[in-house]
């Protein structure tokens, strides 16, 4: 029974590990943003984390190899999981004042570094305890980490696949921890100390039935403006509203802002992007890869355009309809993943706006020659492609890169800067076409800053050209688009936490 038991533990060990290390994106994700940085620093962690509990392990094996020594291990693991819900905003807050990079390794290792080390212990001991004979070693060793990777591997589809959409991160953080600690009391039970053993398995369940009942699962709390909160099988959504502003955060960073009382979205490259119906006669077919909380899809569609949105993920489409007032009849969405959605429909469309770019995340795959061809392929005669970008300044590498990129494919192509200093953070809008990108009329003259004539001024009369070969190109197979993206993470993220302040994601 012992032997059994210890594959059992194997298991779910293995298992426990991959699981934890994908939680982490959700757990941390949310206030660093799920960049290149988060996945590094977490893999990072995690390898260095058994490293050492493997050396630990291996040596406890030698020197005292029962079960007893197997098993606490595996129950400390599972207690200090069970507590990462509660340890997260305070470990947060305590290193919020450092370098974001050097915060998210900070605060990953406090959080993950010890429960995977200890979980490292598990494979040597295992080995020791299951091989009978020095003749078994080899084929022990290799049949268990056979099956620990394999319960990663069910670990890691389950989590991404299910467990998380359905579950949520901080209960299944929980669930994860407790069948840990379950199993170490299992081992205890069969060890022969079956009173010590019964005794500390009726506390855990007891204990754990409680402490599920109270582990700190994100919820709407309208009393402070968290309106809503779900789990997708691609990020976390947020509804927050405050200063009588409605945002959207996707894994914490925002997405869509606007004012409530009449949906107009408080971003200014919306307006911006409103110049591209002056290109125009009349309304044409406009596909809109990204819908947010459907901003453009509504101003668009107030003109009498056609919309058809690709929006990869589900949820992000329910939580614009119920709390972004989209409504049903401004678009048609299809949940797809933008290329392949270009790939698949080869039905012209008169504009194509590119909307789908995150601070911590840009879909380098949508940006590459490659899916500038695909989409100009797509394009009516005429046709232009629009596309919304963050970025540090106007002058920065990935707006001059994605525009000599675009100028590989297209004749035209135009930068729209919006910021002001031209040093800022902030949005800035590309267009390209095959025909001029001319103005079918002077714009009006703004009469305040910010309004609607202004932002769209401001960004036409400060347009510039980026020369071919000017910037390195982007394609499928050359594309530094996760590492540009980073320094503008950074930059979003610190301004996101100057205005909601670090305790936004724990309402």
């Amino acid at each position: 029974m012992l032997q059994i038991f210890i594959v059992l533990a194997v298991v779910v060990s293995g298992a426990s590990i991959l699981a934890v290390e994908i939680l982490g994106t959700r757990l941390l994700g949310p206030f660093y943003g799920v960049s290149l940085y988060l996945w590094s620093a977490l893999i990072g962690i995690t390898l260095a984390a058994l490293s050492v509990g493997y050396a630990l392990g291996g040596r406890r094996a030698d020197s005292d190899p029962s079960v007893r020594n197997f098993c606490w291990p595996i129950a400390l693991a599972g207690l200090w999981i069970i507590v990462i819900p509660w340890l997260r905003h305070p470990v947060i807050e305590a290193f919020a004042s450092l370098d974001m990079r050097a915060a998210l390794l900070i605060t990953g290792t406090i959080l993950f570094f010890p429960p995977l080390a200890l979980l490292g212990t598990v494979s040597p001991m295992a080995i020791r305890l299951k091989a009978a004979t020095l003749d078994e070693v080899g084929r022990t060793a290799g049949n268990l980490y056979a099956l620990s990777t394999l319960a990663s591997v069910a670990a890691a589809l389950g989590t991404g696949f299910y467990l998380v959409p359905h579950m949520g991160v901080a209960r299944l953080t929980y669930l994860i921890g407790l069948l840990l600690v379950l199993t170490a009391v299992l081992g205890l039970v069969l060890d022969r100390r079956g009173k010590v053993g019964f005794a500390v398995g009726l506390a855990v369940l007891v204990a754990g039935a409680g402490a599920y009942s109270l582990a700190p699962v994100a919820r709407a709390m309208p009393e402070v403006g968290l309106l809503d909160v779900r789990q997708s099988a691609y990020a976390e959504i947020r509804v927050l509203e405050q200063n009588d502003l409605r945002f959207m955060l996707i894994d914490g960073g925002p997405h869509t802002i606007v004012d409530p009382a009449d949906w107009v979205s408080d971003y200014g490259y919306i307006d911006v992007l409103e110049l591209c119906k002056r290109f125009y006669e009349e309304p044409g077919r406009l596909l809109l890869v990204g819908l947010g909380g459907g901003s453009v899809a509504k101003v668009f569609h107030r003109d009498g355009w056609a919309v058809e949105t690709v929006e990869i993920d589900p949820v992000v489409s329910e939580v614009a309809l119920a709390w972004f007032g989209l409504r049903p009849e401004e678009t048609v969405i299809h949940h797809m993943d933008g290329r392949q959605f270009l790939l698949q429909n080869e039905q012209p469309f008169d504009l194509v706006i590119l909307d789908a770019f995150g601070s911590s995340s840009i879909p380098f795959h949508l940006i590459t020659t490659e899916a500038f061809a695909l989409t100009r392929s797509r394009l009516a005669p005429g046709g232009v492609l629009a596309m919304n970008l963050e970025s540090i300044g106007w002058h920065d590498i990935i707006v001059h890169s994605v525009a000599a990129t675009l100028g590989e494919v297209f004749t035209h192509v135009k930068v729209l800067p919006m910021e002001e200093p031209p040093s800022e953070f902030g949005n800035i809008i590309l267009l390209a076409s095959d025909n001029p990108l001319a103005l079918d009329a002077e714009l009006p003259v703004p009469q305040q800053r910010w309004s609607l004539a202004y932002n769209q001024s401001h960004a036409w009369d400060n347009s510039f050209t980026v020369p071919r070969g000017s910037a390195p190109l982007i394609t499928d197979d050359l594309n530094k688009v996760d590492i540009w993206s980073n320094r503008i993470n950074l930059a979003s993220r610190k301004q996101l936490h100057d205005y909601f302040g670090t305790g936004y994601l724990d309402w």
